[in-house]
């Protein structure tokens, strides 16, 4: 528990300074953000684009990491990630949906399909709509996820109904794409992942979230130690295992809707954050969702404050760069574990 709480201080002290180090960096480099607030300019920039989007990072990483943890505990294995039960194509179809749905309206009233997007989107539609038709498509992937696994009785059912779920929905969005191409260009933000348009309402939905989502994990926490160990002993323990599956498999769902929803598809946050605290401080799974939530934070806004400065002035999308650096880490950690002898 010591080195668990260790880790949880320095995770703490990385997110305050990669907060003052996000709001330092912008387009034009390191900027100070002490130096800001003497100029009004500079202050309004600091203050409405780079502070929301290094906290709204934080935030979504918090929530994908959260989410690995707890899918990781919930099917018994390691490389299970936040999208296996359909939130990501149900997400993504949505949004392909929307902006469809966006584009079809612009079209009718005699625009042309570049400035109809524009016309069409109103401040309401971009903000509320969109986010909503996101969080809602990965509500409805999962749902539809549970309804072909026939509920959350039989863990191998459920991942595999998710996964068949996730090609199936992610054909229909491939499809919808195809048949209009400004929704391809429209997509291309959301299915490479992108923080640059999180500001402060996206870090106040995902913060109401986050705070009761992590006391839910904490509570449930028992239940995925004893999943652990497996269906049988779990069950001799006298846990009511269906009701209580059901309430991780929200947790998850809804945790993953909320970081999608804002900032698109990021992948390997939520399966590298549980690997690398269970790798610096071994601990049952209520220290894990904590710390795991923490990692994914420091990690995502680590990755989004690197996207910004390899290639400034302009940027990467930050989904490319965890890409990258999550298969990199994992090929080095299945390497080192097969020198060791153990599974990876």
């Amino acid at each position: 528990m010591s080195r668990a709480a260790a880790l949880g201080i320095g995770l703490v002290v990385l997110a305050a300074l990669g907060t003052l180090l996000g709001a330092s960096v912008g387009s034009t480099g390191l900027d100070s953000v002490f130096a800001a607030r003497h100029d009004p300019v500079a202050w309004q920039i600091v203050w409405d684009i780079r502070l929301p989007r290094t906290l709204g990072a934080w935030l979504a990483g918090a929530l994908l990491g959260l989410a690995g943890a707890v899918a990781q505990g919930l099917f018994r294995n390691p490389l299970a990630d936040p999208y296996l039960l359909g939130s990501g194509s149900g997400a993504a179809l949505a949004m392909a949906l929307a902006f469809a749905g966006v584009g079809a309206a612009g079209l009718v009233s005699g625009s042309s399909s570049g400035a109809a997007l524009a016309q069409a989107a109103s401040p309401w539609l971009a903000r509320l709509g969109l986010t909503g038709a996101a969080f809602a498509g990965a509500l409805a992937g999962v749902l539809l996820t549970l309804l072909l696994a026939q509920g959350v009785q039989q863990t191998l059912r459920l991942l595999l109904a998710g996964v068949v779920v996730g090609y199936v929905l992610g054909a229909v969005r491939d499809l919808v794409q195809l048949a209009d191409p400004d929704v391809l260009v429209a997509m291309q933000g959301f299915t490479l992942g992108i923080t640059g348009f999180v500001g402060w309402a996206a870090c106040g939905v995902m913060a109401a979230l986050l705070a009761p989502l992590l006391a839910a994990a904490w509570a449930l926490a028992r239940v995925l130690d004893a999943l652990t160990l497996g269906e049988d002993t779990a069950q001799s323990l006298g846990l009511p295992l269906a009701p209580l599956r059901a309430l991780l498999v929200g947790v998850l769902a809804l945790a993953t809707g909320a970081a999608v929803a804002q900032t698109g598809l990021i992948g390997f946050v939520g399966l590298v954050a549980p690997h690398l605290v269970r790798g610096l401080a071994r601990s049952t799974h209520g220290p894990l969702v904590l710390l795991s939530a923490l990692a994914g934070g420091a990690l995502l806004m680590a990755a989004d404050i690197a996207a910004r400065v390899l290639i400034s002035p302009q940027e990467l999308p930050v989904g490319v760069l965890t890409a990258v650096l999550g298969g990199v880490y994992l090929l080095w950690l299945m390497h080192r574990r097969s020198r060791e002898g153990r599974a990876p």
